[in-house]
Protein backbone atom coordinates (compact mmCIF):
# COMPACT_ATOMS: atom_id res chain seq x y z
CA UNK A 1 0.00 0.00 0.00
CA UNK A 2 1.46 3.43 -0.76
CA UNK A 3 1.90 6.28 1.61
CA UNK A 4 -1.31 8.48 -0.33
CA UNK A 5 -3.33 5.42 -0.64
CA UNK A 6 -3.03 4.87 2.86
CA UNK A 7 -3.36 8.85 3.70
CA UNK A 8 -6.25 8.26 1.97
CA UNK A 9 -8.10 5.84 4.27
CA UNK A 10 -9.37 7.50 6.92
CA UNK A 11 -12.55 8.16 6.70
CA UNK A 12 -14.71 11.44 7.91
CA UNK A 13 -14.02 13.19 11.19
CA UNK A 14 -16.80 15.90 12.60
CA UNK A 15 -15.01 18.34 14.69
CA UNK A 16 -17.70 20.02 16.77
CA UNK A 17 -16.92 23.50 18.43
CA UNK A 18 -18.19 26.64 18.97
CA UNK A 19 -15.05 28.58 18.23
CA UNK A 20 -14.15 28.73 14.47
CA UNK A 21 -10.43 28.99 15.49
CA UNK A 22 -10.65 25.62 17.01
CA UNK A 23 -12.57 23.88 14.11
CA UNK A 24 -10.12 25.05 11.57
CA UNK A 25 -6.84 24.37 13.52
CA UNK A 26 -8.04 20.54 14.09
CA UNK A 27 -9.14 20.42 10.68
CA UNK A 28 -5.57 20.92 9.25
CA UNK A 29 -4.35 18.70 12.25
CA UNK A 30 -6.56 15.92 11.11
CA UNK A 31 -6.68 16.13 7.11
CA UNK A 32 -2.56 16.13 7.51
CA UNK A 33 -3.27 12.46 8.25
CA UNK A 34 -5.73 11.50 5.91
CA UNK A 35 -9.47 12.55 7.32
CA UNK A 36 -12.14 14.20 5.37
CA UNK A 37 -12.94 16.85 7.88
CA UNK A 38 -16.52 17.95 8.42
CA UNK A 39 -17.20 20.73 11.11
CA UNK A 40 -20.38 21.53 13.10
CA UNK A 41 -20.63 24.93 16.01
CA UNK A 42 -22.77 22.73 18.16
CA UNK A 43 -23.70 19.54 18.99
CA UNK A 44 -27.49 20.43 17.49
CA UNK A 45 -25.79 20.70 14.02
CA UNK A 46 -23.33 17.87 14.53
CA UNK A 47 -26.56 15.76 15.29
CA UNK A 48 -27.74 16.60 12.03
CA UNK A 49 -24.79 16.06 9.96
CA UNK A 50 -24.63 12.42 11.66
CA UNK A 51 -28.07 11.83 10.81
CA UNK A 52 -27.09 13.01 7.16
CA UNK A 53 -23.54 10.96 6.96
CA UNK A 54 -22.43 9.11 9.98
CA UNK A 55 -18.83 10.07 10.43
CA UNK A 56 -16.09 7.60 11.39
CA UNK A 57 -14.97 9.70 14.11
CA UNK A 58 -16.51 13.29 15.78
CA UNK A 59 -14.01 15.28 17.50
CA UNK A 60 -16.40 16.43 20.18
CA UNK A 61 -16.27 20.24 22.31
CA UNK A 62 -17.74 19.67 25.95
CA UNK A 63 -18.97 23.23 26.48
CA UNK A 64 -20.84 25.23 23.88
CA UNK A 65 -24.19 26.76 23.54
CA UNK A 66 -27.77 25.19 21.71
CA UNK A 67 -26.41 21.61 22.73
CA UNK A 68 -23.15 20.76 24.58
CA UNK A 69 -21.11 17.98 24.14
CA UNK A 70 -22.42 15.58 26.80
CA UNK A 71 -26.17 16.18 25.39
CA UNK A 72 -25.37 15.58 21.95
CA UNK A 73 -23.18 12.12 23.04
CA UNK A 74 -25.95 10.85 25.03
CA UNK A 75 -28.14 11.92 22.05
CA UNK A 76 -25.75 10.08 19.41
CA UNK A 77 -25.69 7.18 21.71
CA UNK A 78 -29.26 6.40 21.77
CA UNK A 79 -29.63 6.97 18.35
CA UNK A 80 -26.63 5.05 16.71
CA UNK A 81 -25.43 2.64 19.05
CA UNK A 82 -22.55 2.17 21.51
CA UNK A 83 -20.01 2.15 19.18
CA UNK A 84 -20.42 4.27 16.12
CA UNK A 85 -19.12 6.71 15.46
CA UNK A 86 -16.26 6.87 17.43
CA UNK A 87 -15.90 10.30 20.10
CA UNK A 88 -12.77 11.77 21.72
CA UNK A 89 -14.51 14.30 23.53
CA UNK A 90 -12.24 17.63 23.57
CA UNK A 91 -12.37 19.78 26.80
CA UNK A 92 -11.02 22.19 29.03
CA UNK A 93 -13.02 20.32 32.07
CA UNK A 94 -9.95 18.34 34.02
CA UNK A 95 -12.02 17.14 37.02
CA UNK A 96 -11.45 13.12 37.03
CA UNK A 97 -15.26 12.99 37.73
CA UNK A 98 -16.50 14.60 34.42
CA UNK A 99 -14.00 12.57 32.20
CA UNK A 100 -15.33 9.72 33.97
CA UNK A 101 -19.05 10.80 33.19
CA UNK A 102 -18.41 11.32 29.59
CA UNK A 103 -16.27 8.17 29.03
CA UNK A 104 -19.57 6.60 30.68
CA UNK A 105 -21.93 8.37 28.66
CA UNK A 106 -19.96 6.66 25.29
CA UNK A 107 -16.63 8.70 24.56
CA UNK A 108 -13.90 6.46 23.99
CA UNK A 109 -11.33 8.68 25.03
CA UNK A 110 -11.02 12.40 25.51
CA UNK A 111 -8.12 15.28 24.95
CA UNK A 112 -7.71 18.26 26.82
CA UNK A 113 -7.65 22.07 25.65
CA UNK A 114 -5.64 23.26 24.41
CA UNK A 115 -4.26 20.38 21.97
CA UNK A 116 -1.50 19.97 19.70
CA UNK A 117 -1.25 18.00 16.86
CA UNK A 118 0.91 15.09 18.92
CA UNK A 119 -1.90 14.97 21.22
CA UNK A 120 -4.70 14.42 18.68
CA UNK A 121 -2.73 11.60 16.89
CA UNK A 122 -2.02 10.01 19.60
CA UNK A 123 -5.45 9.96 21.53
CA UNK A 124 -6.77 8.92 17.62
CA UNK A 125 -4.29 6.29 17.97
CA UNK A 126 -5.49 4.93 21.47
CA UNK A 127 -8.97 4.40 19.95
CA UNK A 128 -7.58 2.40 16.99
CA UNK A 129 -8.51 5.76 14.22
CA UNK A 130 -5.14 6.14 12.70
CA UNK A 131 -2.22 3.15 12.37
CA UNK A 132 0.27 2.40 15.22
CA UNK A 133 3.38 3.51 13.15
CA UNK A 134 5.44 3.16 16.73
CA UNK A 135 4.37 -0.77 16.16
Amino acid sequence: MSMATAMEAQGTCLVVDDSRVVRKAARRMLEKHGFVVEEAADGAEALAACRHQLPRAVLLDWNMPVMDGMEFLKAARAEFGPDQPVVVLCTTEAELSRILAALEAGAQEYVMKPFDEAILVDKFTQVGLLPDNAA
